[in-house]
């Protein structure tokens, strides 16, 4: 089945556009909004809104296929494609993408993402949104040309066995970060509660104790709410490098801070992503490895999550064949194409490393539903929960087509 005719269409994002590198050299918030310079390059305030572009793919049949092209928050930070404005976008895809399109045959997904993933104009490859966008259209048109659910093509394209079971979801708070853990509780998030701790004097404190007292918190606020001993879940938080600033990352005193609060999460697990930023790829696994050495040093338990300068399938491999890190954040909408995600998931598990297929609260509903069909086939440890910052949104969009995807695989294999 060939595709017919191709359409752009401007859209929002879920979230905003941030410029990481002034929040964290203390920008201040106003309401919403920051205040201040901003320090990376495209962005034309501190915080502005999100967006994405849908790609529709029409087919022989007249069914349409569809992508979001969507970018991260923190876009153009620690090795990150730049600012991803729609405006710009479409007239250049208009051009270059369209012909390489009309008439392309869409039968094997995974043939086709490598092929546009590689694809190079004037000397560049696609952005990496584009990339995203294009591969979850890809991935519908192939379901719709095999009549199978998107999950079902990676499965048989991969030769990975269909299993019906749910995956466990991970919900990020935004800035709610008291609100958005008992909305979790209630829904028996599997692990929460991201936290966002990018600033150090209103989420870190200057030596820690902000965070220290919110994971305290957070512990007795689980055990308070939950009605089920059964419910634990497991404790990650997100703190963008910070904890290195704070420490000018001295990897033992950044290591006996963490322990500190792995005794304050008790009785949880505790995760923490992006410890320090070394800012640079190589520094990055290397500061990462020195950390996770001292608080083996401790006996402490508390896992390391990679993310900062992990950006693509390489770097995954990079880090998981580095032994920096016990988890590996794979944030989709930086892998560019779905394949490259697919493949990172199953890369870390057969390399004993944890996947966390993650994203960005930056996404729409469409790239969301398609990045589910991925970890369904993949069955990576923890799947986020998104788009959007208010958690209910994202879970609702997540969670139920996980929950639809099962019923409609239930009810075949007992057909």
């Amino acid at each position: 089945m060939k595709i017919k005719n191709v359409v752009f269409a401007p859209g929002l994002a879920s979230y905003y556009f941030d410029d990481q590198a002034a929040i964290k050299q203390g920008a201040k918030q106003d309401g919403f909004v920051y205040c201040g310079q901003t320090l990376t390059d495209g962005f034309a305030r501190v915080r502005q809104y999100g967006e994405s572009v849908s790609i529709l793919l029409e087919l022989e049949n007249g069914r349409i296929a569809e992508g979001d092209c969507a970018a991260v928050q923190y876009s153009g930070a620690a090795g990150r494609d730049p600012l991803f404005l729609a405006s710009s976008v479409i007239p250049f895809l208009k051009e270059h993408l369209t012909p390489q399109l009309i008439g392309h045959d869409v039968r094997s997904f995974r043939e086709s993402a490598e092929f546009f993933d590689k694809l190079v104009v004037d000397g560049q490859p696609l952005h990496t949104a584009v990339r995203y966008g294009l591969s979850q259209a890809l991935l519908s048109a192939a379901s719709i040309a095999s009549g199978k659910m998107k999950f079902e093509v990676i499965c048989d394209e991969w030769g990975l066995e269909a299993i019906a079971a749910p995956l466990r979801l991970f919900g990020q708070s935004g800035d709610n970060r008291y609100e958005a853990v008992d909305k979790m509780v209630l829904k028996q998030v599997d692990a929460l509660p991201h936290g966002l701790i990018n600033n150090i004097p209103q989420k870190l404190g200057q030596t820690g104790g902000k965070l220290a007292e919110y994971v305290t918190w957070l512990s007795r606020r689980i055990q308070a709410l939950r009605t089920d001993e059964s419910y634990h879940p497991v404790l990650h938080i997100d703190v963008y490098g910070t904890v290195g600033m704070i420490f000018d990352n001295d990897t033992a005193k950044i290591a006996n801070y963490l322990a500190t609060l792995e005794q304050r999460a008790a009785p949880f697990d505790l995760y923490i992503e992006g410890p320090a930023d070394a800012g640079s790829k190589d520094g990055q696994i290397t500061l990462l490895r020195d950390i996770r050495t001292s608080l083996q040093a401790l006996g402490s338990n508390v896992r390391i999550v990679a993310d900062e300068w992990c950006n693509t399938y390489q770097d995954v491999v990079d880090f998981v064949d580095a032994d920096c890190c016990d988890m590996v954040q794979i944030k989709t909408p930086d892998l560019g194409s779905l394949h490259n995600t697919v493949d990172a998931v199953l890369y870390c598990k057969a390399n004993g490393v944890a996947a966390y297929q993650g994203g960005t609260c930056n996404e729409t509903d469409i790239s969301a539903r398609a990045c589910l069909h991925a970890a369904m086939a993949t069955r990576p440890d923890r799947v986020l929960v998104k788009p959007g910052m208010g958690f209910d949104e994202g879970m609702t969009i997540v969670a139920n087509e996980m929950h639809r995807t099962l019923a409609l695989l239930n009810t075949r294999a007992a057909a």
